[in-house]
């Protein structure tokens, strides 16, 4: 079992840089060298702290991922029901989109580095996984009829509004509003 080293000033300044670079960039269009240049160290810190370029990726990765998944679990907490609980993963793209015009960085990620086995794919597929499973868990929680489905509906809605994020059209708020009525849908009539 490898321990992780705590993470330096110069490996923080890495990753932040690294990140700035590879969501506007892409990944396969930066190397190490850039990234060293923007972050003000050498390539030999940046190799100490990180190892590689792949687990570089990773890390920029996995601290997007840390910082989605609490702004969704925040618009979670903060939905008015049931039903709304189910669609703040949507809603917390208004949020996100902000400061993120270049779309998913899990699908960019995803796009560009096809293998599976490659340890950034693995950490993106994760990703989607963990969002599927969210969805059927707020839903089976608000007691929709076919979780499992409605799960992949959203998921799909979700996906689709990050893809088409930089055409003119608002396909978040189109997304949105059809993600409740799937939701209105599948949640049973009370008596």
């Amino acid at each position: 079992m490898s321990e992780t080293k705590p993470m330096t000033a110069a490996g923080h300044r890495i990753l932040e840089a690294a990140g700035d670079l590879f969501y506007s960039r892409g990944i396969t269009a930066v190397g190490v060298d850039l990234i060293a240049e923007h972050s003000g160290v050498t390539k030999r810190t940046l190799y100490n702290q990180f190892g590689s370029k792949d687990q570089l990726v990773v890390a920029y990765l996995d601290e997007r991922e840390q910082r989605w998944q609490l702004l969704v679990r925040e618009t979670i907490a903060a939905a008015s029901s049931p039903i709304e609980a189910v669609i703040a993963p949507l809603e917390a793209q208004r949020t996100w989109n902000q400061s993120n015009p270049r779309g998913c960085a899990f699908i960019n990620a995803l796009a560009e580095l096809p293998d599976a086995t490659h340890p950034a794919h693995v950490v993106a597929m994760k990703q989607k996984q963990w969002l599927i499973d969210l969805f059927l868990e707020l839903a089976t929680a608000a007691g929709c009829s076919a979780p499992d489905t409605l799960a992949t509906q959203l998921l799909v809605l979700h996906e689709g509004a990050l893809v088409t994020q930089q055409l003119s059209l608002d396909t978040l708020s189109a997304s949105i509003e059809l993600a409740r009525e799937l939701v209105r849908a599948a949640v049973p009539a009370q008596p």
